[in-house]
Parts: C-alpha cells; structure tokens; sequence
C-alpha cells in the first residue's frame, strides 16, 4: 500500500470562481460589481486587465466541464454572481443569469461531478455600492440573504452543497483602509480601523444570516459550510514549548481572532479584543448567536502559513520573519510553507476547539511562471514540486485522525488573478486568452494520476 493512501471516500475537487472565470459582464442581465468598477479605474490592475471575458467560461462552460472528467474529479466548487442573479443587488430576480447557473449544474451532473457553490466571491453589486457603501452597512447582511433566498429556492434541487461567503477578510480587511488605496475592491477609504472591523462584523452576520437562508429555502437536505483564509500559525519546530506558542498566536494573526473565532465558537478571541481596544466593531444584542449557525464543515484555503516559536516576552511566542532566501511560488506573499495544512486543520481541532467539525481544503495552490514549450506544452514541475508536499501534509493530518474529508486544487484553470490581472497564473490549465485554447499542464496529468490511485504520486 502507498504511504499516502487516501480514504476511499475522500473528495477530490477543483475551484474557481465567478469573476475570476465567467466573463460576459454585460450578458444575460447581468449588471456590475465593484470588481468591474475597480478592474476599469487606471492604475488599479496590472496590465489594466478586467474580467470583461476572463476565460469566457459563461460560453465555455461544456468544455470545461469535460476537461474537468478527463482529470478525473467528481466535485467542483465554483462561486454564484450576486449580480447576475439580482443586477442591482436587491429586488427583482433575473431569471436568465439563475438560468446560466441552472445550465453549469444540470451539466456537471450529466458528468457525475458533484457541485458547491459558493453564495459570495467579493463580487458586490456595484448598485449596493452605491446605494449604503456595501460591506460598511448591516443593512448588506440582510440584503446578502435575500439573496441567498433567490439562490437556493431555484437550484437547491439541484445543488446540496452550500458555502456561504469566501474569504472575509479579502474583502473587508482588503477592500477598506485608513491611510491607503486598498488593493482589492471596493477600494474605499474609512476613517477609523473600527470601520474596517464593522466591515468584517457585517459580513460575518451575512455568514450568519446566510447558513439561516439556505435551510430554510433548501427544497432538500443539503450542507452548509462557511470558507476562511485564517493565517496559519506553523511552530518553528514540533516541541511542545513551540506548539504551546503557536496555538497562542493564531489569536492574533492576521484577523484570525475576529473572523473565525465568532464563527465557529460564538465568540471574539478576547486577546483579539484586548489588542483591538477601541478599534472592535461594535456587536448589537443577538448578533453572535446569529453568526455562530450550526456548519456541517469549514472550508479552508490555505496556500503559506507563518512559523511561530516561544520567546520569553509578555505574549509568550513571537512570529517569526522569512530569511531573504526562503522559496516562494510566482506571488510576493507564496511562500512554501507545505505543514500550514496540517496546522491548519489541527488548529480548527484542537485551538478552537472544533474537534467535531468536518474540514474541507476548498483552495490549495500556486502560481508558477508557467511558459509554453515550443511543442505546445507547459511542464510545470514546481507547482507539482509544490502541490505535492502540501498534500503530504494533508495526508498526515488524515493519518493523525483529523477529520479532512476533502480537497479542491486552486485553480482549475489560469484565470483573472484580481489586482494582478493576466499576469499570474494559478491553473493547472494554461489558458491563452487571446484564443481562448485550455492547455493541460503537467500538474493536470499529475493531479489526474494522483486521483486515480487516490494517493500523493
């Protein structure tokens, strides 16, 4: 038996989003978001690309799909376009772009793929934008649900596996900043870093509002999970001393204490809380009991991690800089962490205390400085270098009892890298956009033999 033999059951997927992939923003009723609004303004975008087409998957989608049987994989995670189901972000339903979705669906099923959607993939209505200012205003919450509502009470026959919102903090923490142009839409100035954390509370009891909306317009039983990018706290080395310290700081990094703490315990990291001061959100009556809904698994995606190690200082543990060489893949913040999987999963366990919750890793990839061979081909080794060791780092937290139930590769293909544009590629196919061809790379016959023994290969 291979050393790392996957359950039988365990699920191998490929993600994408709808942005990042769809193209046809003005097609089918679709009105903008604020990623149309940011990718058009000057300077924003490297290249001054957009996803106007990306990679014309609302007209490829059929293509694609196939592609994805000839890898082999029976689940794919794509997200849903608020602003192709309700153009102006509230109100009347557009059936045409539900129809769209209806089409993709109905399409992985004939394939026996099995679909997860994700509600929201940073893609506000620009209309919501405009209207209250988005993520700044609890009214989105309720506005996200409605939403929600329209979504599952059309496709829940044909969708069972539901995840909320992606990524919060790249949205919020991303989107809106005191002293700077943020790097992710809307862009918007605030004037306090309580703002950027009202930002984050809100969409928080979107979340909340949101696992309420898809069990109660759900036609059947179906799963709800919310999907974080939680900074992973790695210890410098497995001593208990440097654990202890990890543990400790996953309090604190990145907004860990204000997102997925409330999430799946009910409450902030009281540390986070005590760091933050007057710069908390501010928390009505009622509002966590809402965000902390009953989740049936939490997506992770989880591409580096930070090491950590104990210090004798106030906090007990310090993090730790990369030295000037350590590897990284094709983006300034990838560095090769492989054991942030493990931690990862082992954290949602054992630091917050969620031992009974199912673990999926929803995104787990890199972007490499891929290049077509004269022969048409792109032998991408280190992202196969790359995805491998992480997935033996999957494999362990498996072997140690962790309950990891499955795993979708980010991405299925080259697509619209948000600020970065066309300039970084994730797939594990090459997309030349000018013709629109799909090249398979190396990493997709890797990934498809990996499937097939349902081991790291």
């Amino acid at each position: 038996m291979n050393v790392y033999q996957f359950p039988k059951d365990f699920c191998w997927g490929v993600a994408t989003a709808a942005y990042q992939i769809e193209g046809a923003v003005n097609e089918g009723g679709r009105k903008p978001s604020v990623w149309d609004t940011f990718s058009a303004t000057p300077e924003r975008v490297v290249g001054g690309d957009t996803g106007a087409i990306a990679c014309d998957h609302y007209h490829r989608y059929e293509t694609d799909v196939r592609l994805m049987t000839e890898l082999g994989v029976k689940h794919y995670r794509f997200s849903i376009a608020w602003p192709r189901i309700i153009p102006d972000g509230r109100g009347t339903v557009n059936e045409e772009g539900v129809d769209f979705y209806k089409r993709l669906v109905d399409c992985l099923h004939d394939h026996n793929i099995t679909p997860h959607a994700t509600l929201f993939h940073w893609d506000s209505p620009q209309a919501l934008e405009d209207l209250y200012g988005s993520w700044q205003s609890r009214q989105m919450a309720f506005d996200f649900a409605d939403y929600v509502t329209a979504v599952v009470s059309r496709l829940g026959d044909r969708i069972t596996h539901w995840m909320t919102i992606n990524e919060i903090s790249c949205f919020t923490h991303m989107g809106y900043d005191v002293e700077a142009d943020s790097p992710h839409a809307p862009s918007k100035r605030v004037n306090s870093k309580k703002q950027v954390w009202q930002t984050s509370h809100h969409a928080l009891l979107a979340h909340g509002l949101g696992c309420q909306a898809i069990r109660a317009a759900s036609p059947v039983p179906c799963q709800v999970a919310l999907v974080d990018n939680f900074g992973v706290t790695v210890p410098i080395n497995e001593s208990p001393a440097h654990i202890a310290a990890a543990k400790k700081a996953f309090h604190t990094c990145t907004q860990n204490g204000g997102i997925i703490f409330p999430a799946l315990t009910g409450n902030y990291s009281p540390v986070m809380l005590e760091e933050l001061g007057e710069n908390a959100p501010d928390i009505q009556s009622g509002d966590l009991e809402i965000i902390h809904q009953p989740l049936d698994a939490i997506g992770l995606n989880i591409y580096t991690g930070t090491y950590v190690r104990a210090v004798d200082n106030e906090k007990g543990y310090e993090f730790l800089n990369l030295p000037k060489g350590y590897p990284r893949m094709h983006m300034p913040w990838l560095n090769i962490v492989p054991e942030s999987i493990y931690w990862g999963i082992r954290h949602v366990s054992e630091t917050l205390g969620r031992n009974d919750l199912p673990v999926f890793i929803t995104e787990n990839g890199c972007a490499a400085e891929d290049e077509v061979t004269a022969n048409g081909e792109v032998i991408d080794t280190d992202r196969i270098m790359y995805l491998r060791q992480y997935l033996k780092s999957a494999h362990r937290a498996i072997s140690e009892g962790y309950l990891l139930k499955g795993y979708f590769l980010w991405s299925f293909m080259d697509n619209f890298e948000w600020a970065w544009g066309y300039s970084r590629r994730f797939g594990i196919i090459y997309v030349d956009y000018s013709t629109q061809q799909r090249i398979p790379k190396a990493s997709f016959e890797w990934y498809a033999e990996s499937i097939r023994q349902n081991s790291v290969v």
